[in-house]
């Protein structure tokens, strides 16, 4: 049986970089041999403080979600404007394309906007899945029933999970499978809470390989409003969805993926003041990695030296520091990985470190 069917992670994901104009650009992603049609578009200004727009061709161009805010939907003409068979155009807004600021845009490969509708939930929903590198784009409208369930279209068990309520002012709620207890638990993406109780969200139920289940609340399932949720199941050799226990060191732990990483966001469970920091292989090429952008914050980009290092290494990461953030003393932490290049191709070669 072969390691992995994936043996070039960027076929399904890609970071880009790009300068902002100001004025309308169309950005030409540089993977997948110059293949790549994004459609979920996660984009953060690295030079001011701004927002985290993010953009989906289920949803289409110009319905706008901010990670780091609560906040509904918003229609906004100046951000992603487009969808193109190997990349996007921006608009003049800052967040997007701010005059000579640089940005960056996390992307990952669903079906090319192409949309079934789904009935394996109570709820009927509407599907976009690449089961290849499991990823869906799921959305649906809420029924306000507990136990209520959504079909996701991946075969898979999906490990991390986000949904919005896209009517209403609500958190951005996670299920991942290293901070539930079932699926009594929530982690909150738009700020810094540690994980807590809350059976209204995912109803005390993990995800099966068909659907997902619902509690009764407003981030998930607030009968009448529409609602969108991202799903990823596990890929070997690709996507690592996992958690380890810091040490509170400048030896901290190493930490096993199956493949070099491309793409990590960490989030420790424990406390309720770290935030969900990220980091990846384009803005950070070389190891030390120290530039990180919080998800849950409008900052800009951290370069700081000795802040949150790491590196990414042929088979994992290595966590470096006594941060709070990454590596505290015996607190745990839950991460979300995807691959440049699996350890171990479909044909039996190892990958080496950078």
């Amino acid at each position: 049986m072969a390691y992995t069917t994936i043996d070039d992670g960027s076929a399904y994901h890609h970071t880009r970089l790009y300068s902002g104009t100001g004025s309308s650009q169309a950005i030409t992603n540089n993977a997948n041999a110059g293949d790549f049609q994004p459609d979920w578009i996660w984009i953060k200004n690295r030079t001011d403080d701004a927002g985290h727009p993010i953009f989906d061709s289920s949803r289409g161009v110009n319905k706008n979600l901010t990670v780091n805010v609560d906040d509904a939907e918003a229609t906004v003409t100046t951000q992603v404007t487009a969808f193109g068979s190997n990349g996007f155009t921006v608009g003049s807004n800052n967040g997007a394309n701010g005059s000579s600021d640089n940005l960056v845009a996390f992307q990952w490969k669903a079906n090319g906007g192409t949309t079934s509708s789904n009935s394996d939930g109570s709820i009927t929903s509407t599907v976009q899945a690449n089961t290849t590198a499991g990823f869906s784009i799921v959305t649906y409208t809420g029924n306000g029933s507990s136990g209520a369930t959504i079909g996701h279209g991946l075969g898979s068990v999906p490990k991390w999970v986000i949904a919005k309520n896209r009517d209403t002012t609500s958190n951005w709620q996670i299920y991942h499978v290293e901070a539930q207890s079932s699926g009594a638990d929530q982690l909150k993406l738009s700020n810094t809470d540690a994980v807590g109780s809350n059976t209204s969200v995912w109803n005390d139920t993990a995800p099966s390989s068909s659907v997902v289940t619902l509690g009764s609340g407003d981030g998930t399932n607030r009968s009448g409003d529409d609602l969108v949720a991202y799903c990823f199941a596990e890929k070997k050799g690709y996507s690592k969805f996992g958690g380890y226990t810091g040490t509170g060191n400048d030896d901290g732990p190493f930490v096993q993926t199956g493949f070099k990483p491309a793409w990590l966001m960490i989030k420790r469970t424990d406390g309720g003041t770290n935030a969900w920091g990220i980091y990846d292989n384009v803005r950070g090429a070389f190891n030390e990695i120290t530039m990180n952008i919080d998800a849950d914050r409008a900052d800009a980009e951290n370069t700081a030296t000795n802040y949150d290092d790491l590196d990414f290494l042929s088979n994992g990461f290595k966590l470096y520091e006594e941060n709070d953030d990454i590596n505290a003393n015996n607190a745990t932490y839950v991460y979300m990985a995807f691959a440049e290049h699996p350890f171990v191709s479909s044909k039996g070669v190892p990958t080496t470190a950078r």
